[in-house]
């Protein structure tokens, strides 16, 4: 094992091409967890490059060559010989002992119960994704449609993006998890129970109701799957949507702009932790902001004014202060006498200050 940690301590890292993301790491011992590419490596390999190389020991865990216990047996004394301060141990494996040290990164997919920093490093939002484009331009938001919050894809052929997706995805994914994904990429933004994806999938492969839902849950947990809850009625049936729109692209060939659009209004409010229910005929309502948020990316001032009429017992109850219609480009203020009403395009509302 001596042998395999010289190996990696000689290593060279390589980050090309980095670009800042809103999270990053201090000098704190931390974790690093989010969905596969969601960019934990890239994050890590920056921080360690701008340490001197013999002060930190990089090993990503996926590696076969590994043996747990031998490397369990071995590596505090290889980090004390070698006086390495920072051990970053990539795609972590809760089987490999943690030792003191002045600091350790660690990444995964899944929140760990550990005493360090907890970073949960989300997919691109739109403002993270426009630093990664090469220009900024009124195409800029079709770029984000096609490729979605996915870091790597900017660095893949157009033509190799969804077969890129479809490999990673089957990598990251356990036979089950995929077809559970593949499935909720047909059924996104609309009322899914687990009952109702195991009725789908029962046709297509055998599989427990145990199973699935155990899968299903954590799925959830780890971030691919996303729910939103309808508001007062917890234990009604959620709404699902995907993590990233990138993998309806990847797993399904019909597309529906409309429900394409909702999901991606909902992981803008998603990344940013913005506290958010459904209700009927209402496809976001912020509690704390006094505001119901409409996906419409083709809207009309008639229709919506039509539509704002059929919530006002909601509005009125609920003291509701704007109704705001997140649309592709179009842009107005309505006159209404019970609530503000606006229409922002996309672009503006997911850059907009609040």
């Amino acid at each position: 094992m001596k042998a395999l940690l010289d190996e990696y301590y000689r290593y060279d890292l390589h980050n090309v091409g980095f670009i800042e993301r809103k999270q990053f790491i201090d000098e704190e011992s931390t974790l690093i967890y989010g969905i596969t590419q969601s960019g934990k490596t890239a994050l890590i390999k920056n921080y360690l490059l701008s340490h001197k190389k013999s002060t930190y020991l990089y090993i990503d865990c996926r590696d076969l060559r590994l043996d747990i216990n031998e490397l369990n047996d071995s590596m505090e004394l290889f980090c004390k010989e070698n006086k390495i301060s920072i051990l970053a141990l990539d795609n972590y494996n809760e089987a490999i002992k943690l030792f003191e040290i002045d600091q350790i990164i660690l990444s995964s997919e899944s929140r760990l119960e550990l005493p360090y920093r907890q970073i949960h490093l989300a997919l691109l939002d739109y403002e993270e994704f426009l630093a990664f484009e090469s220009k900024y331009d009124s195409t800029a938001l079709n770029h984000f449609f096609q490729l979605g919050g996915f870091p790597a894809m900017h660095r893949i052929p157009s033509e190799e993006r969804v077969l890129y997706l479809q490999s990673v995805l089957q990598r990251g994914l356990e036979p089950i998890e995929f077809s559970i994904l593949a499935q909720a990429s047909k059924m996104v933004t609309q009322k899914v129970s687990a009952f109702n994806l195991y009725e789908r999938l029962k046709s297509e492969r055998k599989i427990s109701k145990d199973k699935l839902y155990l899968h299903l849950q954590s799925m959830f947990e780890r971030g691919y799957l996303k729910s939103l809850s309808k508001y007062n009625h917890p234990n009604a049936v959620k709404k699902l949507y995907l993590c990233d729109i990138a993998i309806k692209h990847a797993l399904v060939v019909q597309k529906h702009f409309g429900r394409l659009f909702e999901n991606l209004v909902f992981s803008e409010l998603d990344k940013h932790q913005i506290e958010c229910y459904y209700d009927e005929g209402i496809d976001f309502y912020l509690p704390q902001r006094g505001q119901i948020i409409i996906a419409s990316p083709f809207a009309n001032e008639h229709a919506l004014f039509k539509k704002v009429e059929a919530l006002e017992g909601f509005i009125v109850s609920n003291r509701v202060r704007e109704v705001i219609a997140v649309t592709m480009n179009l842009e107005s203020i309505l006159s209404h006498p019970i609530s503000r009403i606006e229409m922002i395009p996309f672009e503006r509302w997911a850059l907009g200050d609040d």
